[in-house]
């Protein structure tokens, strides 16, 4: 073999490195850059949705863009911060407590208004509760058939009617079966205490682990702090 012939066999092979190496420094940056990007994005979008809203009900005296001539992002979002703990304190009072009383007793007239502010309600005061009152512990469920496993959430014991008519001598646990990705759908299910494993990882390892549909497992050990993937 000649040095002519050497020469094109080691040149394919160089440029397949020099190929693969910028593949994955791409692979390798798109991993740091994607998840900074997209919540820069959604914070940005946000802020920006949210001065749509508010700005217009903003008197032109208090507006900085009209004497800055500058469309300021996040604007919006000052302002309704402002008013939303004013209102919170106002309702933390008699006077508001009373007005909002007399709200919610004129609402509960209306059927259509009364369903969907009834709603809205229960699920704001789940989100921005500040009781505490998040699913206790993640668990494994045979669900849909026996010897198929799921993740879910305990979220309390089966508490009133649920409890009393439910045909069991058992203590009946309240479960979450959520979805993947989108763990914020899924199933409402009522099982046996003792039909329900317990897991070790924390709720928001679980959530990790739905969300990623599977791919990211909490670590064990001195690094469970740590996320870890499967090994393919």
């Amino acid at each position: 073999m000649n040095d002519n012939e050497q020469h094109e066999i080691h040149l394919p092979r160089r440029r397949n490195r020099v190929l693969s190496g910028f593949r994955n420094n791409f692979l390798a940056g798109l991993v740091v850059v994607a998840p900074i990007g997209m919540t820069v994005w959604l914070i940005w979008s946000i802020m920006g949705w949210i001065d749509s809203f508010v700005l217009p009900f903003v008197p032109p005296q208090f507006n900085p863009e009209r004497y800055t001539g500058l469309n300021l992002r996040g604007v919006g979002v000052i302002f309704f911060l402002v008013f939303t703990v004013l209102v919170g304190w106002i309702a933390k009072g008699l006077i508001g407590r009373s007005l909002l009383a007399w709200g919610e007793r004129l609402v509960a007239r209306m059927p259509v208004v009364r369903s969907i502010y009834n709603g809205v309600k229960q699920i704001a005061e789940t989100v921005f509760s500040q009781s505490g009152s998040n699913f206790d512990k993640a668990c494994l469920i045979e669900y849909p058939s026996p010897g198929i496993w799921a993740l879910a959430f305990i979220s309390t014991s089966a508490r009133g009617e649920i409890a009393k008519k439910i045909p069991h001598d058992r203590e009946i646990v309240t479960v979450f079966l959520p979805t993947t990705p989108n763990p914020t759908s899924g199933f409402l299910l009522f099982l046996p205490r003792e039909d329900v494993i317990l897991l070790d990882m924390s709720v928001e390892d679980a959530a990790k682990l739905v969300i990623s549909a599977g791919l990211v497992y909490p670590a064990e050990g001195k690094d469970a702090d740590k996320p870890k993937t499967i090994d393919k």
